[in-house]
């Protein structure tokens, strides 16, 4: 069983007797740049409280779900979770086992660590899951990190996410959006984003970015028509400036590298 070790309280210590030792020698702004360093140093010192072990090694020698249940047990204890136990989920990349381990109405902040480890990991296999966390009823910080994650795999999951935007309300919309705005030029795409900058006047400078972003000069009459108008806020008018210069100059560079491949 993986001992449940406040090791944040271990490298504080490491701090203090650092500190100690180097009195009138470093500057606190020096202590303060040294912190990266000392933890790593920290990192390969083997501990009598891990078993003579380093940190690195202590985890790493565990399976990927004791890991998960030592993340819970650190998080029902409230001790605080160390980096290294993240790491060596990370280089286990069990990705089945973290998420089995979030496929139940799990603790937020337990959740929130194990969709941090599927991001380091570069993980697909969770993109079923982060749509229902999407578009179920789960806190915005769990639909704020998946849409984050599945908007860098955004031409992998288009087809499912196009599915889901029929069927969704407009709050879920508004996540989809931003998952689609990352995609290659599809015409369904560039509707759904057009769409939602005119039917959508009080989220108008973020749609703009969205369509600023997606890179279809197509949007330009749009944002054009918007910015004509006299009631818009300043920083919507601010935001619709910068989206219209940036399809402007995408377009411009477009075609001077169209140009001059016929040449």
């Amino acid at each position: 069983m993986i001992k449940i070790v406040d090791i944040d309280a271990l490298f504080s210590e490491y701090i203090s007797d650092y500190v100690k030792k180097n009195i009138g020698k470093i500057s606190p702004e020096e202590i303060e740049n040294a912190v990266a360093n000392l933890y790593v140093d920290f990192g390969n010192k083997k501990l009598k409280q891990l078993d003579g072990k380093t940190p690195a090694e202590y985890y790493n020698s565990f399976s990927a779900e004791q890991l998960i249940e030592c993340l819970k047990m650190h998080l029902e204890k409230g001790v605080d979770v160390p980096d290294f136990l993240c790491e060596a989920l990370a280089v286990q990349s069990n990705e089945s086992a973290l998420i089995k381990s979030i496929q139940e109405d799990c603790d937020e902040v337990f959740t929130v660590y194990v969709m941090n480890v599927l991001s380091m990991i570069g993980s697909e296999q969770c993109f079923e899951r982060y749509l229902q966390f999407i578009s179920w009823d789960y806190s915005q910080t769990i639909k704020e990190l998946a849409t984050e994650h599945l908007r860098e795999f955004s031409d992998k999951v288009k087809e499912s996410v196009l599915t889901l935007f029929e069927q969704s309300e407009q709050d879920v919309k508004a996540y989809l959006t931003e998952i689609l705005a990352g995609c290659s030029h599809d015409d369904r795409v560039f509707n759904i984003l057009i769409e939602q900058f005119v039917k959508n006047p009080n989220n108008l400078a973020l749609n703009a970015n969205y369509l600023a972003k997606y890179g279809d000069e197509r949007a330009l009459a749009f944002l054009m028509t918007a910015i004509e108008e006299e009631k818009i806020s300043y920083a919507d008018f601010q935001e619709l400036r910068f989206a219209i210069c940036h399809l402007r100059s995408f377009y411009f560079n477009a075609l001077e590298q169209n140009a001059g491949r016929i040449c």
